[in-house]
């Protein structure tokens, strides 16, 4: 483009700074518009990135702020609702993860973006740490072979986000609990190291153990938005799932925010049929350790870590593909297949069974992905 893009956020919390940094550090794009609810933020946030537009309602960011790109940075309740609107307008969407409230709004998501011919990425930011890129490398590589096993967990010991009214323990708002808010992470890291093998069956449980008598609780998510009335917990508090691929791989996942171990832990570990890794998250700091064979001869892999990428990176990526009009692979169909899996683990753990992910047609706007196997 012969200009630079013109940039909104919407949301101002945590996530939304993150994102207002990255269009600040970008190349080819101006931050000109931010939107949400609470005034002081929204008038300090604006001063800091010197903002030309800022409204309380998205509508009016969308209508009036002549945009090329937006940010959705909301609770998941509303990034399907404000994406679709965005993209129906003709902006490109950059949202937060989780995808959606759940898969069928995620479809609609998609759908939007393609029925426009607009880009939609989801900001899963974790799987741009050196760890996982020095990985992802080894494995194009060919050192460890395929990889037909892996496990991926983020479990905090005392963890349950924010304070008395915070919108992560209600459903309508959140969605869901660990899964939806840290699992997805691990989810989205695990499945892009493994090469995006298709999903074939889920089977899961989940569990409500300490939220619902308020412990567990942490200075996570403190500083987002909520009412100063407790409201009910209503989601899980820990979940783990079994996810069997269509070519025979297998993952074993699982996030919480509140368990019985005094410790945190976060994770990815791959067994490839030539060697393998283990990625850590937890103190004294990150560490990655590789494996395979050479000749018949044990060997480790010291792979060199580059710089740790976050939002700004996956700010940029998104920025670069609207310029270069990247349409293929930038319409939210790997973003939805998260999407999916979560409902189907949902699912699973609500009914005791295993589920089966179903393809949809890319014109589908309800959630046919997911049936359960009999017996």
């Amino acid at each position: 483009m012969s200009r630079n893009l013109r940039a909104g956020v919407v949301g101002l919390g945590w996530a939304g700074q993150q994102h207002m940094n990255g269009y600040q550090r970008a190349a080819g794009v101006d931050l000109v518009g931010l939107a949400g609810m609470e005034a002081e933020p929204l008038q300090r946030l604006g001063d800091e990135y010197a903002v030309e537009h800022r409204y309380a309602d998205w509508v009016d960011l969308i209508k009036n702020a002549e945009l090329d790109v937006v940010s959705v940075c909301t609770p998941p309740s509303l990034h399907a609702p404000i994406a679709i609107g965005a993209l129906e307008a003709g902006v490109h969407v950059l949202s937060e993860k989780p995808m959606a409230l759940d898969a069928a709004s995620a479809r609609q998501m998609v759908d939007a973006a393609k029925a426009n011919g607009k880009i939609l990425e989801v900001s899963f930011n974790h799987r741009r740490k050196a760890e996982v890129t020095a990985t992802k490398e080894l494995i194009d590589k060919g050192l460890l072979g395929e990889i037909y096993y892996a496990k991926a967990g983020w479990m905090r010991y005392h963890g349950i986000p924010g304070g008395v009214g915070n919108w992560f323990s209600r459903k309508a708002t959140s969605g869901g609990g660990p899964l939806m808010d840290i699992g997805v992470h691990m989810l989205d890291m695990a499945l892009h190291l493994m090469g995006e093998p298709s999903v074939q069956t889920v089977s899961a449980s989940t569990y409500a153990a300490y939220g619902p008598r308020g412990r567990g609780r942490g200075n996570y998510g403190a500083g987002q938005p909520g009412s100063d009335q407790p409201v009910p917990f209503e989601v899980e508090d820990l979940a783990t799932a079994f996810v069997r691929m269509d070519n025979g791989s297998t993952l074993l996942l699982e996030s919480s925010w509140a368990q019985g171990v005094g410790h945190d832990d976060m994770y990815v570990t791959l067994y490839g049929t030539e060697g393998g890794a283990e990625l850590t998250w937890n103190p004294p700091g990150p560490q990655l350790r590789a494996w395979t064979q050479i000749d018949g001869v044990d060997a480790d892999l010291k792979p060199a870590l580059g710089l740790n990428g976050g939002h700004a990176e996956a700010v940029a990526d998104f920025v670069a593909a609207v310029a270069a009009e990247e349409l293929a692979g930038h319409q939210g169909d790997e973003a939805l297949t998260r999407a999916l899996i979560v409902d189907a683990t949902y699912h699973s753990a609500a009914e005791s069974t295993e589920v089966r992910l179903q393809p949809t047609p890319p014109s589908a706007l309800t959630q046919d992905a997911v049936t359960a196997v009999a017996g």
